[in-house]
């Protein structure tokens, strides 16, 4: 199957490469780690592509659509139809996303993975696999053969492109509904308290935020012996509590790795996602790079388990790939220090004595 084939392509990243770009950043004109994090992600980017020249000309955000069957319950401040409007919004290059996409250079794919309505208008890749999940708090979100199509649809769009040719890879989420669910899967993955993991989302307060507790802190407990699931812990999660578009962005992670394509975190829900795809695939976390840390209280949580730095701290929260995307100039000039800057003896200056 593709899930298993995938894990077995997926290798460490490159020491060699590395070491070659940490010698080559110290020979240029500059004090060695004077440009600090920039040296850090370049030397990141090298180990990951495998090259002593790292690349981020060829950037892709792919945004994975979905709703959630706990909307039910009164999780969020907005209808459930703004999912499939959103996706139009994506289509019609008017959302946030799209601007920050355009301004860096990169291409912004939109897969409906289980949007519940109707969408609009076109532009978007169809894998719908159902009309959104089922509510959590009742049943399980979706069947354990849903939670493996929704990853091995990420993992096949990842690796068809990256064989078309991609340097980094960004995942974007869009699904109301989605902050409840990252919630449950952040408090079991980091055995964190429900209570420190829940924020407003779309900026619920009062008896709302309430209830969103409420379901998170009972989901919570009823999953508590998940890691007794011995086979296939992650799908296991990603099934009982999960989303369809969660789903898909682990395995959009598993599949970047398995091609040695960097990936870029965006919020709370794609590192909610790369929880997962950790505990399916260790390795993977070494291909992963934190855009920003949300103003969600669960993303620092989930970042430090991950044990990941974020680039900015920005107070976004609105997810769609935004934080990513803001990044991407930062990877392009880490790639290009590495490419372009002269070495002391190219540019004739004297070294350090």
């Amino acid at each position: 199957m593709l899930l298993e084939t995938t894990l077995n392509e997926i290798r460490p990243v490159d020491a060699a490469a590395r070491r070659a770009v940490g010698d080559r950043l110290d020979s240029l004109t500059k004090p060695p780690g004077s440009l600090g994090r920039l040296e850090s992600l370049a030397v990141e980017l090298a180990g990951m592509q495998a090259t002593e020249r790292p690349r981020a000309a060829r950037k892709l955000v792919v945004v994975m659509a979905a709703d959630h069957g706990v909307c039910a319950e009164g999780i969020s401040a907005y209808p459930q139809a703004v999912t499939a409007q959103m996706v139009a919004n994506f289509n019609a290059g008017g959302a946030a996303i799209n601007v920050l996409a355009r301004h860096a250079g990169a291409r912004v794919v939109v897969v409906d993975l289980g949007v519940a309505g109707a969408i609009p208008g076109r532009g978007h890749r169809d894998h719908r696999i159902a009309a959104g999940t089922r509510n959590l708090s009742h049943e399980p979100a979706m069947t354990p053969a849903q939670a493996r199509q929704a990853v091995e649809i990420g993992i096949g769009l990842a690796q068809a492109e990256a064989a078309a040719g991609l340097d980094l890879l960004a995942g974007g989420d869009m699904g109301i509904g989605n902050t409840t669910a990252s919630s449950i899967l952040t408090a079991l993955l980091t055995q964190a308290a429900s209570t420190a993991v829940v924020g407003p989302g779309t900026g619920i307060e009062g008896e709302a935020l309430a209830r969103k507790r409420s379901v998170v802190a009972a989901a919570v407990a009823q999953q508590a012996g998940w890691r007794a699931e011995q086979r296939d812990p992650g799908l296991h999660l990603l099934a009982a509590v999960g989303g369809f578009e969660i789903a898909g962005l682990a395995g959009l992670m598993l599949g970047a790795a398995s091609r040695g394509v960097p990936f870029v975190l965006d919020g709370f829900i794609t590192t909610a996602a790369a929880l997962v795809a950790v505990v399916i695939c260790p390795a993977v976390r070494e291909f992963l790079i934190a855009s920003h840390q949300s103003a969600e209280p669960g993303h620092a949580l989930a970042l430090a388990h991950l044990g990941l730095q974020p680039l900015l701290q920005w107070q976004l929260r609105l997810g769609e790939g935004s934080g990513a995307a803001l990044v991407f100039p930062l990877l392009d000039a880490a790639c290009k220090i590495v490419a372009e800057m002269a070495t002391f003896a190219e540019a004739g200056v004297a070294g350090k004595t």
